[in-house]
């Protein structure tokens, strides 16, 4: 069953021509990746689908009969909501009636509003739903949902807008870099449920173990070619591979069927030009296809750092805790190793960044001392970003950092034979930066924090928003950097490739120092969690069998759903009523007025049957297991 078909469908901006002519389709069941180089319009592609931006020219076509949802990489939320409200911003007829159960749960003494709302979550069948939502709302850490969305972080913004998009159980989900500004554990969470909901995917990831666990097909755009590989990661690149050595073979012919043409265009009279200018055209035709061709294997980034003396950086207990006493770090020590290569991984909020603030004097630190060896060189490139002049060119900007950058080999290059290495081409070098993409925009800020010749790498995600092709050209220059790195970053893959072993901020200010690799501290993490169930399992059934138990006459009836959530009330509903029923006991001791003692004994007559029936209510659902 088709989906989405897209026809010969064009975008430019200006004189900057994204794509043309892009066609592809996509079928029910079918989970895609779609790859690109940063600037040739990933995400305004997704923009396009999402209903955001137009197209010049071509046909979108969607399925009529199928739910589609759209999480940008900049999602736009009405600041104006809680979060509870932004959440349930739907037209899904079974969401709005959880929206107000749980509205009713919040109210309990309007009983009317409850029984209603209890109704039509039964009348729709909505109870499965309901257990969902809770589900999503836990995992994505929503459990404030009073909170309004003005006063939340550019990264709590990503999980509402996240969650948004998965309660509205869509048959056709399309996501745009999905997994910024998650922490590990979520970022797991979402990579197994988005493998085993039977939904039908497109996205733009960086995030190599998605794309090798979730995808079942990658489209790759190149030179304003499709190439589709019905696969996952590791298929993608074996025939990508596969496609680069025909290329490569094809290109060598070609270079050679250039030189022999190039040699007849210029021996040709110029009278006769015209009788031949097939072969002209052709000798364009093909000049232009070699012009296409990137050769990847240049691109290499040798950048000299500066030597580094005996003392590299020490912490001595250091401690940092707020005034309202949430704690950071308490009485961490370390001291730094040459070229030590450190991972930094932690739940969002628990401190990773106020960390690297502190060893960069951004932030103050409460106690303890950073002592920094004379020779290190610090260079910090932060998740905000580089605030560039959007009227400036690409080229000036550079050249304001170094107009020649020393190399490991002994050799300099120029500022623009830099940029070339960091894919930008000529051309792009003379852009405005304004006219950047976001990912273009990450990497030349990337670009200038290596230029300043550091022996003391600090790196706040800096896989965010950025193509493959540069993700693997930073490994390589990162793997051979001579100096320290310290990395916080929830791209697996990337951890995996790059650091020694990881400091692991748990919260409360604790943070361990472990000896491995990312993917090797998950796997202990779940083996540490599956024994702590077992713990409490064994705990839960020697409790049980310390309890003396009479022989069951009959089976215990089991609650249902909705008895469970009207017991709850109860259970909230139960005390109030109580301390009301004491109340009126006071008032009607101290009246002394014989009518109003009367009317007030009736009303506590009522009130009292009322508490008698909720509280056999309640002893009837609690003896229910």
């Amino acid at each position: 069953m088709n989906y989405l078909s897209i026809e010969n469908i064009s975008k430019s901006y200006g004189l900057k021509t994204l794509f043309t002519d892009i066609t592809f389709g996509i079928e029910k069941g079918q989970k895609i990746a779609f790859l690109a180089k940063n600037g040739t319009g990933k995400s305004t592609l997704l923009k396009i689908l999402g209903g955001i931006e137009k197209h010049d020219q071509g046909v979108v076509a969607f399925n009529k009969d199928i739910h589609v949802e759209f999480l940008s990489q900049d999602p736009i939320l009405n600041l104006d909501h809680t979060v509870f409200e932004e959440v349930f911003t739907t037209d899904n007829p079974k969401l709005k009636a959880v929206k107000e159960y749980e509205q009713a749960l919040q109210n309990p003494d309007d009983g009317d509003a409850f029984a209603d709302a209890l109704q039509k979550m039964t009348d729709l069948n909505a109870w499965d739903i309901e257990s969902k939502v809770k589900s999503i709302l836990s995992v994505l850490k929503l459990d404030k949902l009073e909170w309004k969305v003005a006063g939340l972080s550019g990264g709590q913004k990503k999980r509402v807008a996240l969650a948004k998009v998965l309660i509205n159980e869509p048959d056709f989900l399309i996501l745009d870099e999905p997994t910024n500004h998650l922490d590990l554990d979520t970022v797991e969470w979402l990579e197994e449920f988005l493998a085993k909901e039977s939904i039908t995917l497109l996205m733009v990831t960086h995030d190599r173990y998605f794309l090798e666990r979730v995808c079942n097909e990658i489209i790759e755009l190149e030179n304003g070619e499709i190439y589709r590989y019905k696969g996952n990661y590791s298929y993608y690149l074996e025939k990508r591979e596969e496609r680069k050595e025909q290329e490569q073979a094809t290109r060598e012919k070609d270079s050679n069927l250039f030189r022999k043409e190039l040699d007849w265009v210029r021996r040709q009279p110029q009278a006769r030009a015209t009788k031949a200018k097939y072969r002209v055209d052709a000798f364009h035709d093909l000049k232009s296809k070699l012009s296409k061709t990137t050769n990847e294997d240049g691109l290499k980034l040798d950048i000299i750092s500066a030597r580094q003396g005996k003392k590299i950086l020490e912490l001595k207990k250091l401690h940092k805790v707020y005034d309202d006493g949430y704690m950071i770090m308490d009485n961490f020590s370390y001291t730094f190793k040459k070229n030590e290569k450190v991972g930094i991984l932690g739940e969002n909020g628990v401190g990773k960044s106020t960390f690297l603030n502190m060893i960069t004097g951004k932030e103050p630190i409460t106690s303890g001392e950073i002592i920094k060896g004379e020779t290190v060189k610090i260079a910090y490139y932060h998740q905000d970003g580089l605030k560039l002049d959007g009227d400036k060119k690409v080229i000036e900007v550079v050249r304001e950092v170094a107009e020649v950058i020393p190399m490991s080999n002994g050799k300099t290059i120029s500022a623009s034979q830099m940029l070339e290495r960091f894919l930008f081409g000529s051309d792009q070098q003379y852009q405005y930066v304004s006219t950047l993409s976001g990912g273009e925009r990450k990497r030349l800020y990337l670009l200038m924090t290596l230029m300043e010749n550091p022996n003391f790498l600090i790196l706040d995600e800096p896989t965010n928003d950025l193509d493959l092709l540069t993700l693997n050209i930073l490994e390589d220059f990162l793997a051979d950097f001579a100096g320290c790195l310290m990395l916080v970053s929830h791209d697996r893959y990337f951890l995996d490739k790059i650091v020694d072993h990881i400091f692991i901020f748990e919260g409360k200010g604790i943070v361990r120092d472990y000896n491995g690799t990312c993917s090797e501290y998950l796997e202990l993490k779940a083996i540490e969690e599956g024994e702590r169930k077992k713990e409490l399992q064994q705990e839960k059934k020697e409790q049980k069998e310390m309890i003396p138990t009479k022989p069951a006459i009959k089976e215990i009836p089991k609650k249902t759903y909705q008895e469970k959530m009207e017991l709850e009330i109860l259970e909230k509903e139960i005390p109030k009523l109580e301390e009301e029923k004491k109340h009126l006991e006071k008032i009607l001791a101290k009246e002394t007025d014989t009518d109003k003692i009367v009317q007030l004994s009736q009303e506590f007559g009522k009130f009292s049957a009322d508490l008698d029936e909720k509280s056999m209510r309640w002893l009837e659902l609690s003896e229910k297991s």
